[in-house]
């Protein structure tokens, strides 16, 4: 029960096919500091902070794709989701940036 609330607390929807929606040409951003970023990540992601993802809005509608958004524990990520669907952007949160690890990306 608590670990369900807090997926949908940090925007983790259940059930979401992770593989289906990288396979379908999904952006990936991690939206840590720069300095978090440089640390470890995920090949397959792009860095976009948190702070600028709301004026990357146009430019990341432009390309008309899917996003997976992470950080080092989904609540950044969980922020990041809420703005992208905010401003239709169809965008899932997988939590910690090392949960892609498990998908071919």
């Amino acid at each position: 029960m608590a670990m369900g609330f807090l997926r949908s607390l940090f925007g983790m929807g259940p059930g979401v096919d992770f593989q289906l929606v990288i396979n379908n040409g999904a952006l990936i951003y991690d939206v840590r500091s720069a300095a978090e970023f440089e640390s470890g990540h995920n090949p397959g992601s792009k860095n976009l902070p948190l702070e600028k993802v709301k004026y990357q809005i146009t430019k990341i509608k432009k390309l008309n794709k899917p996003v997976i958004v992470c950080c080092k524990s989904g609540a950044r990520s969980g922020q990041a989701k809420s703005i992208l669907k905010e401003n239709n952007i169809e965008a899932y949160n997988i939590g910690r940036w090392q949960n892609l690890n498990k998908y071919e990306v």
